[in-house]
């Protein structure tokens, strides 16, 4: 088999056998075959597209490239989640003791922040003394002991997806629907998990800006997790404006911890509390209305915000900072962003406020860069409210005072202020189920 007759092959629009698809996949982490011929392949696909069954075959191969996480030794049902990646998408540090808290076992591997979105490892360390690479053994005692963990990806999982991930990032085959799917579900695969959740983010702030390519997406990986003998549903959810009110790790925790104690901001509470709900109805706890009213009954009674104590004592942090979160560390220097205009805010740059946010240490710029815990953005206003000149859009946080004037400035163009009141769209525009569309 020559990878030459496999790249005219896609080129030619044909579909890959699944001998061919193992062969490329398995073949190319070796380092038989070279960057050069990987990179045509992906671009053929990005021009070609790839069949659902090509997908999940393509899927499974990248699974397997590596370690496969055997999860038995957890007990009863578990249940995984997957945000695309947002802005001020703390909706881990929610969901996850919600879902423990009614029974069902959240075992999560979760990724870090790169560019404009933030991610949850990073927001987990801002807990003093957090540990978030644990053991294979750890890491089941602590799910077993609390009913969630949540930790960093570690071992040989999916080597085929770090090397394919690489190679588009410089290729400008990212934006690849079939190559997306493939690189979110083989690691949701290769967890091991029951039943996966997928959050899927629309619009500015995400690398879906349009409904229709988040629904061929969420369908994509639907099908995916279905033919691996997952229960798999998608939610496809906004984006064009922040989460919440914070953006920053330590910022984002705090409201984390707000939301668990029934005080968290409209929309995030929303959010959370269909995405938990419908996490247990994966996991088979009742329709999804029974679901959601589980989700709000342990809130209420605080069993939630007991778990996410528990799992935070168990991964060695600190629950001080939990219990009161006036002990969090505190970024030295504030600075209020106004408005200059008088108006409605009828539109927010949700990628500006993330990249804002990095510019005062809240995210990397690469892979390499140290991370400001107390860094980042409380909004004041967000898309709907009206503002007069002076009042302030948002409250920024840094160490260093020289940060703000470019921080600023980037937040600044973030922000549309108009005459007219927006009509606001809905968080969640749309669910996906195996052969099921549903738009709300």
């Amino acid at each position: 088999m020559r990878m030459v007759d496999l790249i005219t092959n896609k080129r030619n629009g044909n579909c890959l056998s699944p001998e061919e698809i193992n062969f490329m996949i398995s073949e190319y982490v070796l380092g038989k075959i070279p960057d050069y011929q990987m990179s045509a392949m992906l671009m053929a696909i990005c021009f070609q597209g790839m069949s659902d069954e090509e997908t999940s075959i393509m899927t499974n191969a990248v699974a397997h490239s590596g370690d496969v996480v055997d999860l038995s030794r957890i007990e009863g049902v578990k249940v995984d989640k997957h945000s695309t990646g947002g802005v001020g998408d703390k909706t881990t540090l929610i969901i996850a003791p919600i879902v423990a808290a009614c029974g069902v076992k959240v075992a999560k591997m979760s990724g870090r922040g790169l560019g404009h979105t933030g991610g949850t490892v990073d927001k987990m360390e801002s807990i003093p003394n957090m540990r978030t690479s644990l053991s294979q053994e750890e890491f089941f005692d602590v799910v077993n002991k609390t009913g969630l963990s949540v930790i960093g990806q570690s071992g040989n999982m999916t080597p085929a997806d770090k090397k394919l991930y690489a190679l588009r990032d410089v290729t400008g085959t990212v934006s690849s629907i079939p190559l997306i799917a493939v690189s979110i579900m083989s690691k949701k695969i290769a967890a091991g998990n029951d039943c996966i959740l997928l959050d899927v983010k629309t619009g500015s702030g995400a690398f879906m800006k349009t409904l229709d390519d988040s629904i061929e997406l969420s369908k994509k990986m639907v099908a995916i997790g279905e033919n691996a003998g997952k229960r798999t549903v998608a939610l496809i959810t906004d984006m064009d404006i922040p989460l919440g009110h914070a953006i920053g790790n330590s910022l984002e925790v705090i409201e984390a911890v707000n939301t668990l104690k029934g005080n968290g901001p409209e929309d995030l509470t929303e959010v959370c509390l269909n995405l938990a709900g419908n996490m247990l109805y994966l996991a088979g706890k009742g329709d999804l209305d029974t679901c959601k009213k589980m989700a709000q009954e342990v809130i209420d009674n605080g069993k939630a915000f007991e778990r996410l104590i528990a799992m935070v004592e168990a991964q060695g942090g600190d629950t001080s900072v939990i219990k009161d979160t006036n002990a969090f560390a505190k970024a030295p220097y504030s600075f209020e962003v106004v408005s200059d205009k008088e108006g409605y805010i009828t539109h927010m740059n949700t990628e500006l406020c993330g990249i804002s946010s990095s510019m005062l240490g809240a995210g990397r710029e690469t892979t390499a860069s140290t991370i400001d815990y107390a860094a980042g953005i409380i909004l004041k206003n967000k898309v709907g409210d009206y503002v007069k000149v002076g009042d302030s859009f948002a409250t920024m946080y840094a160490s260093q005072e020289s940060l703000f004037e470019a921080a600023s400035n980037k937040f600044k163009q973030a922000i549309t202020v108009g005459t007219t009141k927006p009509e606001l769209v809905p968080l969640i525009f749309a669910r996906v189920e195996k052969n099921k569309v549903e738009k709300f």
